[in-house]
């Protein structure tokens, strides 16, 4: 966020003028060069004997100015994540009260970036007055030399005015390159987040073949049937040990497959890479019984659709943000959608209906009203792959229930995958794989698992007995 604001915003001020008196200070010290060599070509030797010492300090003063501006930038990245932080958890600190101990340590950030900033400060002062010095000391060495040689008095007052001249946009110049330092920090930071190469990328074939995120080759695009397959497919993060280990999974087209575990089992993972959010270290994954890989990640995105967990609308109505699922939607699709997972008992109760604002983020709605928002447009957009991720874990029992049959409607005749912390959101499930470490321990349906008695049986009673108890406290 720094980089897109105050860094941006610097360097747009710099380069907006700096660029042009930079260039017009250029222009004016070459004119008066040129006519100071005409008058006197002794004199003008001073000058052009000094440029190269004014040089000397222009790149020995820059490189240390540049770098204490690059620190300065960085502090500042780490003043904005301070703040974003400070505005997200402010419920946890107040309830925490912890107000104390997060001064502190927005403190300590704040005085880095202080002593940061005020040390480039101070460079980019010191290099104006020493290039001051330097050429006001050029003035007076004219003067001196000038007198010595018996030059006459308005040829002498000439050459020191037009050597003052000469050296006013030298300064001019000089505190340019100042601020191009600041601004060179600033560019340094835009474009390396420009540049910044994805991990998972398209090769070059098939980029030639499907096009790219921004310009798709919709007319190359396959239909997608929804065989999904793992062959000895491995995984591991950046950083800890391998969560798959020669995984091997086939998935039908149009099966509903519910993942169930602890936290930890792998069950994002397969989601994740089914999605192409990250790719395997080994083995490979198969859509319709090719390598998925060989196609387009625009292709494979173009027809998911990704219920999360923690819901995200935008600024905007409830219809806008229906609408994202599909741009073309008409609002008679957006509304058929919110009735189809019982939204409309929430909504006819606004004052705009389905016009209404849901505010920055959605901060005008409850989660589980945000919830069945993110699910409606899942729904017009009409996927072959649909991921629910824990998507009825914030809706309460009652609504639950009301979408559970519109959930199955939908999930008809498309591959689904349904990651459940609540069992009895998936006993109607075609596929239920329970996972353990990184491996499937148990798969069937929700009958065939209860009767096996073995790791599900266990989940699903305990968890059983645990909304039993909390039913009786309320």
């Amino acid at each position: 966020m720094a980089r897109l604001t105050s860094d941006a915003r610097r360097l747009s001020e710099i380069i907006s003028w700096g660029v042009v008196d930079l260039l017009w200070g250029i222009l004016t010290m070459i004119g008066t060069l040129i006519v100071l060599i005409y008058y006197n070509f002794t004199l003008s030797l001073i000058i052009l004997i000094t440029l190269p010492f004014i040089l000397f300090i222009t790149i020995f003063l820059n490189r240390r100015i540049l770098k204490a501006y690059r620190k300065a930038r960085n502090e500042n990245s780490k003043i904005t994540a301070a703040l974003n932080e400070g505005f997200m958890g402010v419920k946890a600190t107040k309830s925490l009260v912890i107000e104390d101990k997060n001064n502190e340590e927005f403190e300590s950030v704040a005085y880095k970036y202080k002593r940061s900033s005020l040390r480039a400060v101070m460079l980019s002062a010191l290099f104006g007055p020493i290039v001051f010095i330097t050429c006001y000391f050029c003035v007076g060495t004219t003067l001196y030399v000038g007198a010595t040689l018996a030059v006459s008095l308005p040829a002498l007052y000439l050459f020191v005015d037009y050597t003052i001249k000469f050296f006013e946009p030298v300064m001019s110049v000089s505190n340019k390159l100042g601020e191009f330092q600041q601004a060179q920090a600033s560019a340094e930071r835009i474009i390396s987040l420009i540049e910044e190469e994805p991990e998972i990328k398209d090769r070059d074939d098939v980029i030639e073949k499907y096009g790219t995120t921004f310009n798709p080759k919709y007319e190359n695009f396959e239909e997608l049937i929804g065989d999904i397959e793992f062959k000895n497919v491995s995984f591991k993060y950046n950083i800890g040990d391998e969560v798959l280990t020669n995984f091997n999974l086939k998935i039908p087209k149009g099966s509903n497959v519910a993942l169930v575990g602890h936290t930890g089992s792998g069950k994002s993972t397969i989601v994740n890479l089914i999605c192409r959010f990250y790719e395997p270290t080994e083995g490979e994954i198969l859509i319709d019984n090719k390598n998925y890989k060989d196609r387009s990640i625009t292709w494979l995105h173009s027809n998911l659709g990704y219920v999360l967990q923690t819901p995200q609308l935008f600024s905007g109505t409830i219809l806008d943000n229906v609408r994202y699922g599909r741009l073309n939607a008409t609002d008679n699709e957006c509304i058929e959608a919110l009735k189809l997972v019982s939204a409309d008992s929430f909504i006819e109760k606004l004052d705009d209906k389905y016009n209404s604002h849901v505010g920055e983020g959605g901060n005008k709605l409850s989660l589980g009203e945000k919830q069945l928002i993110s699910f409606a447009r899942a729904i017009v957009a009409n996927p072959k792959i649909l991921i629910l991720d824990e998507a009825t874990s914030s809706i309460d029992t009652e609504t639950e229930n009301l979408i559970q049959h519109a959930v199955e409607v939908v999930l008809k005749g498309r591959t689904s995958f349904m990651i459940a912390h609540r069992l009895s959101t998936v006993v109607n499930a075609d596929i239920i794989l329970v996972m353990k470490d990184g491996k499937i321990v148990e798969q069937g349906n929700h009958s065939e698992l209860l009767n096996k008695k073995g790791y599900y049986f266990e989940l699903y009673k305990n968890q059983f007995v645990e909304e039993s108890v909390e039913a009786l406290l309320k």
